[in-house]
This record gives structure tokens, sequence and C-alpha cells, in this order.
């Protein structure tokens, strides 16, 4: 199966991607071939601990992608094993993100919707068996002794005094740990997967820990734990329980794949699952620059103010993302042109607004706006008269029809599309000069008109552009081709032209690369991340509804606010662009 078979959102090429290889192997040695179950199950199993950003997009695109796409099924589950951090609202928000990114958990009437939680009972009967027969102990070194024991990666590990700890004895603490009789850090529940894992040259290998004593409120079991389990113990259980196939992770886990190997294969001896057994492979988290995505970093900006809330737009979180204006479909193009591999490097910005700009052309109604406005008088034009001009809604589909706006004696225009002294190939509006006349400008889907004047204040800053209109040269009539000019400028009519609140986001980070080494992220923050403009737009806009999406003509695409926007008076935010012109 080539990689872009069933992908609504691949590009011309397929990218490169060696999980599919993997795949496409076991599906033809007949790896996971069990009766009644799909060949090929993923899963996706978010921390409930904050909100998900652009790299947590790669995970979902993979995982659910490969289910999609070789007639599998992929499983949303959430990884609630740390009460302390975990809350419903996360929960809640990185449900709705992967059902916004075109993505669901539910197949053949099924939600296949998981928490660890489920599985805290099981769980803990399977650390009684590890403790059983022998592969696991309770430890009850202090957390400073636990690290100077556990040795570098130069120097080996020592073995914990009661690593020997009798079997009775260490079983009658873990119960006790369970009734709450400890506090918190008194004793963990550590695994012992040979006589000399202390020695290994893995660190994830000594003896890792698979149980910790937490007396927290947990959002979904209330008080019935005050133990917890690890990460590490709980994603091999978890998986290997729902049959998960392909266990895919990002490299940080690679060093962890032994433990996740002996953990299920012991317990499959132990008779707790079926073979075969959950294979985990290792991919390269999403590089990304001119953007932070550590969970801690992002809190920060939201909680430091510089940024207004998760879904503010400047964010790389899938929610900011989206009020900014992305789509599903190039978040998910995106993810299909980077690729797969397992080598860690940056995927420039450019790329994922490149996605974008390839998504919304073909299919974004076009408007015009002003955004930074200066008033036209038309001196020859009769007061309040008003002549209909028109224009594409796209100019790729005619059966879209055609939008409509008038001509009026006074219009705004861009303040650059005025110059007093013109620079040289400037071709829009000068001022007539020694006696010659000003220029003359074709005002799209409108006029051709001649400039005859402008207005200063007191401060020398220009208040208006006075011209003249040629009545025969309205484009689209015979008239028309008449006229010769070089300058093509958009406008609307001061008398209907829709006054509105426009967000011109860019991008939050001056530095490719703001945290690199260490560095304080916040002082590469871009002071122009944001611009907020009173704009004219067509009358046409107030109809606009939140998440509507345009080609503002000139400017780049614009999306009506999902969350500021009111019926009749839209608030726009710029999603990108007409072109990557970033550091040029």
């Amino acid at each position: 199966m080539s990689n872009d078979k069933k992908n609504p959102a691949a590009g011309n090429a397929p990218s490169s991607n060696f999980v599919r290889a993997i795949v496409d192997n076991d599906l033809a040695a007949g790896t996971h071939k069990r009766d009644g179950m799909p060949e090929v199950i993923t899963r996706f199993p978010p921390e409930p601990n904050g909100y998900l950003h652009i790299g947590h997009a790669k995970s979902i695109c993979l995982n659910f992608g490969l289910a999609r796409d070789y007639d599998g099924r992929c499983h949303l589950r959430f990884d609630d094993t740390n009460p302390e951090k975990e809350d419903q609202e996360y929960v809640d928000t990185i449900m709705d993100s992967v059902k916004w990114l075109g993505f669901s958990w539910e197949q053949g009437g099924t939600e296949y919707l998981h928490y660890a939680s489920d599985y805290f009972g099981k769980l803990y009967e399977m650390a009684e068996y590890l403790i059983r027969t022998g592969k696991a102990y309770v430890d009850s070194q202090s957390a400073e002794e636990m690290s100077k024991n556990r040795g570098n990666f130069g120097t080996p590990g020592t073995n914990s005094r009661f690593r020997d700890r009798p079997v009775e004895e260490s079983l009658q603490i873990f119960r006790d740990m369970k009734a709450g009789k400890y506090k918190d850090g008194e004793h963990v529940l550590r695994a012992k997967m040979s006589e000399d894992a202390m020695a290994s040259p893995i660190m994830t290998n000594r003896d890792p820990a698979l149980y910790r004593i937490r007396h927290a409120h947990h959002h979904r079991t209330g008080d019935d734990w005050c133990i917890y389990p690890m990460y590490d113990y709980t994603h091999p259980v978890s998986d290997a329980l729902e049959d998960i196939t392909h266990s895919l992770c990002t490299l940080e886990f690679q060093d962890h794949r032994p433990f996740y190997d002996w953990l299920v294969e012991t317990l499959a001896d132990g008779g707790f699952f079926q073979r075969p057994v959950p294979r985990q492979y290792e991919f390269a988290r999403l590089n990304l620059t001119y953007v932070v995505t550590s969970k801690r970093k992002l809190r920060q900006l939201v909680d430091d103010g510089v940024v207004t809330g998760w879904d503010d737009p400047r964010m790389p979180t899938i929610v900011g993302l989206r009020r900014r204006g992305y789509t599903p479909e190039s978040i998910q193009l995106f993810c299909d042109r980077i690729g797969v591999s397992k080598a860690d490097g940056w995927i420039d910005m450019g790329t994922l607004e490149g996605a974008l700009r390839d998504d919304l052309d073909p299919k974004a109604p076009r408007a015009i706006a002003v955004l930074r406005p200066l008033k036209l008088i038309v001196d020859n034009f009769p007061e309040g008269e008003a002549h209909a001009c028109s224009s594409p809604v796209h100019p790729h589909h005619p059966e879209w029809g055609n939008r409509s706006f008038p001509f009026t004696r006074e219009l705004w225009i861009e303040q650059e599309d005025f110059m007093e002294t013109p620079a040289k190939g400037y071709f829009r509006f000068t001022p007539p000069v020694d006696g010659q006349p000003g220029s003359r400008v074709r005002l799209k889907y409108g006029y051709v008109v001649e400039c005859t004047g402008y207005d200063k204040d007191a401060d020398g800053k220009v208040t208006a552009v006075y011209v003249n209109y040629f009545p025969d040269s309205k484009s689209g009539t015979p008239g028309a081709d008449n006229y010769k000019v070089k300058g093509n400028i958009t406008w609307v009519s001061a008398a209907t032209a829709l006054e509105a609140e426009v967000r011109l986001y860019d991008r939050l980070f001056l530095e490719p690369q703001p945290d690199a080494g260490g560095k304080d992220f916040k002082a590469a923050l871009n002071p122009n991340a944001l611009e907020t403009v009173t704009a004219y737009l067509e009358p046409g806009m107030k109809d606009a509804v939140a998440d509507q999406r345009f080609q503002f003509e000139r400017h780049g695409y614009f999306v009506a606010d999902r969350v500021d926007s009111q019926p009749g008076k839209p608030v726009f935010n710029r999603v990108t662009t007409l072109k990557d012109s970033w550091g040029k």
C-alpha cells in the first residue's frame, strides 16, 4: 500500500514514513493476525494535564492515519496516572481536538475510548504477581539514597539494601501501601528485570519504579487509591490489555523499550495476555521553528499574561491554531509532508504555513479589506450616487457566482497606495508635480482615476487623496481597454464599508529555536506578534460567521474569530500572509 493510497490529505508524492514499511512487513508476515481482530491497532495516549499542541497533532495523524489507511482502528487512551496534575478540562479539550482534526475512536458502533485508570485494579493484580514471582520488590530507601545508588551513565548502580527483601514482606508492605498505612515517599515498588539489572548501561533498566504512594484525589476514581502506577508500567500493560499491535512513541522512549518488552512478555508468561504482544516503535518528535512546545513553558506564557489563554491564536496549541484559522486538512497535509523518521531535525514554520496556503487557496472566498485606511475622494463623481461593481467570489470557481459592492464618491484605500514623493518603480497614487498630471491608477473592479491632489494635517500626515475618474473606463466594459495603467489597487466604499476589528497575527518568537540551549525563551518574544487595526471591508462581509475563512485580496488569509465574532459584527484574525516573507 502506498503512503497516500487512502489519505485524502496526501500531496502529489508520498512522504517518507518508515512506520508504514514496518506495518507492510507485519501484514505480509501475519505478525499480528488474530481471529476477528484487525491486524493494525494503534493508540493515541495523551496525559490529561494540558492542552495538545502541534507536536501532538503529528502523533494523532500518525496513529489515527495508520488505522484509517490499513483498515484498523485507533484507540484514544488517557494516561491519567498522575492525579495532582490532571483535570477533566484537559480530557474534554483533548477529545474535542482529536475530533476537530478529523479523526474518531469509534468503529463499527463501538467507542474505543479508554483511561489508564480503568485498569487500576488489573495493574495492581499484576504488580502482586510480579512480587510473588520475584520480579518486583518494595524499596524503602529515601529518595536521596535511591538517586545516589542509581549511578549514572558512566557508573553502574548499586543494589538497594531492600532488593532481596523476602517476597511475603514485600507483598505485605505493598498491600499496606494500598491500604493507606504509609506516607508519600515512604516506599516504592520497583521491578527486578534481572539479577544484574542495576549494572545495565541503560539507565531505565535499573530497577524501574512501578508504583509510588500519592495521597491525592483522582478526577475519575476519587479517593479509591493512594498508590498510583508509573507511566512506564502502565503504558505497556494498557497496550497489551487493549490488543494494540504497534505502539508508536517518540524517540525519548527508545531506552524504555527493553522494559516494555520485558514486562509484556513476563505478564504474558503469567497468563495475563495472549500473544502476540504489542511492539513499541519510536519516531522523531516534531521540532518546529519559532515555537515552543513544552507544556511548562506554554503554561508560563498563559500564567504570565503574555498570551490571552491556551487558545490565543499565537499559541502552537491545537485550540490556538484552530482559533487562528488553521484547517484540519492543512494540519493533516503538513503532517503528511514532513513524514515520519527516526532522525531528529527541525521543520521550518514556513512548511506549516505553506500547507495552510495550499489548502485555503482553492476554497477560500475572496474579499476586499482596507487595513490601514486613507480617504480617497473622487471629485467628479456625483454626490449621493453609487455604481455597482462586481468580482468573482473565487477566480477559479465561476459556479460560486459574483459578489457586488458600490463605487461611490468617497472611498477607502491603503495608506501605502499614495506616495507624496514616489520611489523608483512606484506605480500607485502620486500627486501632480511641476505642471505634470498625477498618476493614473485602476481601482480594481472599478474605474481608472487620476490623482489631482491631497490634504495633510498639521503634523504633515496625509489625510485625503483627490482624484478624477474616467466614466468610460469601468472594468468589464469595452472602454476599459482604452486605458493602459500599471497600478491596480483595492478599495472599498466609505459609505457602505463594514468597519471591523482585524487582528494581524505573526509568529510569537523572533528566533527559530527560542528555547535552545537552556536560554530564556521569553527574551525571544516578538513584540509585533499581534497588531490590532480598525479596517474597512466590502459590505457583504457583515454576514461572515465564526470560523469562516477568506482571502483578503493582496493581504492574506483571514478568519472570523470563533470567540469574539457576533452576528453582523465579525472580528477577523489573519491566519497567514499570501507569501512567506518571514525574515526576507
